[in-house]
């Protein structure tokens, strides 16, 4: 099997418009989390969220891309632009040819729909624009960066809820580890901060009125945000060959399935997947340092999470250091696991960990050290990066420094 190396990296979310800027609010740990500015706002019951503020898609789309493109397709676009410009690769001949697109993405062009809605329900309009359907469909974004730069390879993607970036990561993964594509561009993106994707949230019942705080005993719910994390992934000795900058490797993942219930988590489901992708890194619990945790806020996610990472690591779990930057960029449910990839690279690139910022109170069911307010410098040859989705749908990433 062939190793599977990062050498481009692209976002756009709450805490910047670019990798360097996301990298700099976390280390600062800083909240991107506010009040949201959308349509009907003061009809919802929950009023903030990790929005992409200051974003003028104009400038970047023509008007007949803007047609055609839902706003987390511009999301992920801005994303894919900055990863294959950092990457330096160019798609022409066999690698044109054999690269591809898979990405994750749970709701589709949430906004689509919801002004479609508006426009046939509430304006009482008969028609709509004739590209709606291709706006709205799950597949767009990824079809859209496969034309953008000439990618001919396996193209799809992966939705399972909150685990969709993190089962996409792993299905481009395994295709270059196996040598069915030499480039693979991964990720995920989300924008679910309109009305109606804001509503359907509040009726679960776990959103937070006022702040995320992982892990804090006084936790009380989740935060939703948006954007997108794109990735350049590539066979290792194909990144040598060109000289291209590593980021990271990916060493492993594992998946797995609670099959016990749709929303609340399983200690077992969660521990397998941990474990898994140990095991298919080939790392021991001591080699690793730093898990970027799911940390979502809610009561019943972050003590199962902490109580399936003591039963994998042991007595390694009290020398981890895990954290949730959900607390800074919110929940971005099918992209939350690209962006958080990024707090990984940071802690194998740089040395620096992510805090989980807004703790305020020892919880004794989540009794690990979780990085709580201040970033942290530490040397970490391995990482993790957890998902774990409604449904009982897990997905663990893990990285090595090269």
């Amino acid at each position: 099997m062939k190793r599977v190396v990062i050498t481009g990296a692209g976002t756009i979310n709450a805490l910047g418009h670019n990798v360097p800027d996301t990298l700099v609010a976390m280390r600062e740990g800083r909240c991107g989390i506010g009040p949201i500015d959308i349509p009907d706002v003061e009809r919802l019951s929950i009023q903030i969220g990790g929005q992409v503020k200051g974003f003028e898609a104009e400038g970047l789309f023509n008007r007949q891309q803007l047609s055609l493109y839902d706003r987390f397709t511009q999301f992920t676009l801005v994303a894919a632009r900055e990863a294959i410009a950092q990457s330096g690769l160019e798609f022409h001949d066999e690698l044109s040819a054999r690269s591809g697109v898979v990405l994750g993405n749970s709701g589709g062009g949430m906004t689509t729909l919801d002004e479609n809605y508006r426009s046939v329900y509430e304006a009482g309009k008969n028609r709509v624009h004739p590209f709606v359907v291709p706006k709205l469909m799950n597949n767009a974004a990824a079809s859209h960066v496969s034309m953008e730069f000439n990618l001919k390879g396996p193209s799809f993607t992966v939705a399972s809820a909150c685990a969709s970036s993190n089962h996409a990561i792993a299905q481009a993964f395994q295709m270059v580890r196996m040598g069915m594509a030499p480039v693979m561009i991964t990720g995920g993106s989300e924008s679910m901060l309109c009305f109606g994707g804001v509503k359907a949230w509040e009726g679960l019942r776990v959103m937070s009125k006022d702040a995320c705080r992982p892990f804090s005993a006084n936790r009380n719910g989740m935060v939703q945000g948006e954007g997108a994390g794109v990735f350049v992934i590539e066979d290792y000795d194909h990144a040598r060959a060109r000289g291209a900058d590593i980021l990271a490797e990916l060493a492993g993942f594992a998946m797995s399935s609670d099959a016990a219930d749709i929303v609340m988590p399983s200690k077992q489901g969660a521990a397998r997947a941990i474990a898994g992708a140990l095991q298919d890194a080939r790392l021991a619990p001591g080699d690793v340092a730093y898990i970027n945790a799911h940390g979502t806020g809610t009561a019943a996610n972050d003590k199962t999470e902490c109580a399936a990472v003591a039963d994998v690591f042991g007595q390694h779990a009290d020398e981890l250091m895990i954290s949730s930057t959900k607390s800074m960029h919110g929940h971005l449910i099918g992209g939350t696991g690209a962006v958080e990839l990024l707090a990984c690279i940071m802690a194998l690139r740089d040395g620096v960990i992510a805090p989980t910022i807004g703790y305020q109170e020892p919880d004794p069911e989540c009794a690990l050290d979780v990085v709580p307010n201040v970033a942290r410098e530490a040397n970490v040859e391995a990482a993790l990066s957890n998902a774990f989705a409604f449904g009982g749908l897990n997905a663990v990433l893990a990285l090595r420094k090269v």
